[in-house]
């Protein structure tokens, strides 16, 4: 469901309730959940949208996890405009986040790219497909 206002599209996020702008990251965001719901079994109550991360002090903010049923972060998700190279920084920004949340999966993606790992005894592990999550 999107609007347009004074000349700016604005999309329906049914999971806030709320009309968003539609920035070329938060059309990613909004493909990204879309997914993980559709195809990874991730139920829409598990997924919280801008989650605060506090690095070093500095306020930051993940744009997707997903917790699982004990409600510990099970997938961090870093979305990108798709003009935007899925490369290292955006690994280390991931990284960075993920030693604060410890989930158990890392996706990046820009909508055209997507890199999925998983961290195995302190080491990410890239993977070959979208993990699916069991609740």
């Amino acid at each position: 469901k999107i609007k347009s206002v004074d000349g700016q599209e604005f999309v329906w996020d049914s999971l806030r309730g709320k009309f968003l702008l539609l920035t070329p990251e938060e059309r990613v965001r909004r493909y990204a959940i879309a997914f993980l719901i559709s195809h990874c079994g991730v139920l829409p109550h598990s997924i919280a949208q801008e989650h605060p991360v506090n690095i070093n002090g500095t306020a930051q903010r993940a744009d997707i996890v997903v917790f699982n049923k004990t409600l510990e972060p099970e997938i961090l998700v870093e979305c990108k405009a798709t003009t935007v190279a899925i490369d290292s920084s955006v690994w280390s920004q991931a990284v960075r986040y993920n030693a604060i949340l410890g989930a158990r999966y890392i996706i990046l993606t820009n909508g055209h790219q997507h890199l999925c790992a998983e961290l195995v005894d302190g080491q990410y592990r890239k993977l070959k497909s979208f993990p699916t999550i069991e609740y």
